[in-house]
């Protein structure tokens, strides 16, 4: 796992946005896997900026979100299909026919199910699969315990994690406990993974992701089994980290190769 310590979540969204920007100039058909919550929002502005100002174009790009809500129709303001109409995709050239996100509103879940595996291996798998972490350590809605080697299915939200998303709902508004989320192994099956984190809160599930055991206790644990991974984080969620120090040096030597190479061939 390559960790990358900069110093604020600004840099961190710059990170990520040009590591997605990299994937669709390197291969204009990418296929990204997208995730929704707080941490994305400023990354997802970087790329319409880079739209806006014609260094990228997403015409040819298919995405596939992490997760939803079960229950919830794609037009309600607290579903992640409007979360990512609203962030990212009615700002950008992308096929709406191309942007896929799991039917929280299906009538049949296990076909649901079945069918978004399948729409992935159609489109050729995920290229690049953008994450979070939650602050028990879920990636997706995969919360602790969770098999690592399960694929897309239903969940049971933990009591956490419905606390910390409890402030995106009105207090008399239904706030489902159910969710259609891809598996850890799904995720596993991307090209490439991209987690970014950001604050305090962060630190704690960082340091188990980075340092721990890979463990059902941590389901951001397994990315350590991944063979491409970069984990960006900031100061703050890097805090708890005992090799942090280490993960910088490694970083300014593979900065100080790159620019040796670039030399060298310019």
């Amino acid at each position: 796992m390559r960790v990358v310590i900069l110093d604020t979540a600004d840099q961190v969204a710059d990170f990520g946005a040009d590591l997605l920007l990299a994937q669709i100039r390197q291969k204009r058909n990418s296929v990204l896997g997208l995730s929704t919550g707080s941490t994305p929002r400023a990354l997802y502005g970087r790329l319409v900026t880079a739209y806006r100002e014609q260094r990228v174009s997403f015409a040819n790009i298919t995405t596939f979100n992490l997760d939803e809500y079960l229950g919830l129709s794609p037009d309600h303001p607290q579903s992640y299909h409007y979360y990512m109409q609203q962030a990212l995709f009615e700002h950008i050239d992308i096929d709406p026919a191309r942007t896929h996100v799991p039917d929280g509103a299906c009538q049949d879940v296990d076909l649901a199910c079945k069918d978004y595996e399948a729409r992935i291996q159609m489109a050729g798998g995920i290229d690049i699969q953008l994450l979070g972490i939650g602050r028990n350590g879920h990636i997706g809605f995969n919360e602790p315990s969770s098999s690592l080697s399960s694929r897309t299915r239903v969940k049971t939200l933990a009591a956490e994690t419905i606390r910390d998303n409890a402030r995106f709902f009105d207090d008399d508004e239904f706030q489902p406990s159910l969710s259609l989320t891809m598996g850890i192994g799904t995720i596993m099956d991307a090209k490439k993974v991209v987690m970014i984190a950001t604050g305090d809160s962060k630190a704690e599930a960082v340091k188990l992701m980075v340092e721990g055991p890979v463990s059902a206790s941590c389901p951001a644990s397994i990315l350590q089994m991944h063979p491409q991974v970069i984990a960006a984080v900031d100061g703050a969620a890097a805090a708890l980290l005992d090799n942090a120090e280490f993960y910088r040096h490694v970083e300014d030597e593979n900065n100080r190769l790159r620019q040796a190479r670039e030399s060298d061939t310019s």
